[in-house]
């Protein structure tokens, strides 16, 4: 019965999600995502409200290229929807992680880290009708790089604020599952001493779930930071 009340709740939001969407997609962004947006979705930080959504962009920008490959910068911003307009919230790198700042070294030809970034949705991880970012991310600067998921939440005085994230060496994806109240985690397992080159379990799984107040990942397989985003 639970779980048909969480679902029904959770489709109520889809649909007005998508109508919010579709209504607001000339509504400007104050100031804009820096770069050419790659992905833009929004969610419901606050509580659902007609006039209460919220809108996380992905974006990237041009640093140059090497041997035909492209290097980005890039930027997650978070907007909240006030006076006919988006008005910018959070956006990392500028206000913190999950992303780096690309910068070139001394002497070297390509810009570093080279980056990666996937907004996964929003979804009610922590209460029913309190929508929460999922957003995963990749850098590299040497050897396989750093692999971070982080949830986003509505803080005080709109503000957004990490509410728990996941580190992982080399690679960890994210999919909110289906009942949309936790997430699946994949990557490689690394047992404490394991050399990046032979994971201890190279397809791992694990789950993470807020319960009672607390954000747990069974197995542990991967570092959990609560209220904070991994060390840069």
């Amino acid at each position: 019965m639970v779980e048909k009340h969480r679902v029904i709740i959770a489709a109520l939001i889809a649909a007005l999600v998508w109508s919010v969407a579709a209504s607001a997609q000339t509504a400007p962004m104050v100031p804009k995502p820096p770069g050419s947006i790659v992905q833009s979705t929004f969610g419901y930080l606050n509580g659902v409200a007609p006039d209460a959504q919220w809108r996380a962009v992905a974006s990237r920008q041009l640093l140059g290229t090497r041997d035909g490959r492209p290097f980005y910068q890039w930027y997650f911003s978070v907007y909240a929807s006030r006076r006919e307009a988006y008005r910018l919230r959070y956006q990392s790198p500028t206000s913190g992680g999950p992303l780096s700042r690309v910068v070139k070294a001394d002497g070297a030809a390509m810009s570093f880290p080279v980056a990666e970034l996937r907004i996964d949705g929003a979804a009610s991880l922590m209460r029913e009708g309190v929508q929460q970012f999922v957003v995963q991310s990749h850098e590299m600067a040497a050897d396989c790089g750093s692999a971070t998921v982080a949830v986003f939440a509505g803080g005080p005085g709109a503000s957004v604020v990490p509410a728990v994230s996941v580190a992982n060496p080399c690679e960890l994806t994210a999919t909110i599952a289906a009942g949309r109240d936790s997430i699946v985690l994949r990557g490689p397992y690394y047992a404490l001493k394991a050399p990046l080159c032979c994971p201890t379990k190279a397809n791992a799984s694990a789950v993470l779930r807020y319960r009672s107040g607390q954000w747990m990942e069974s197995p542990k397989y991967y570092k959990l930071y609560v209220g904070h985003l991994p060390p840069i």
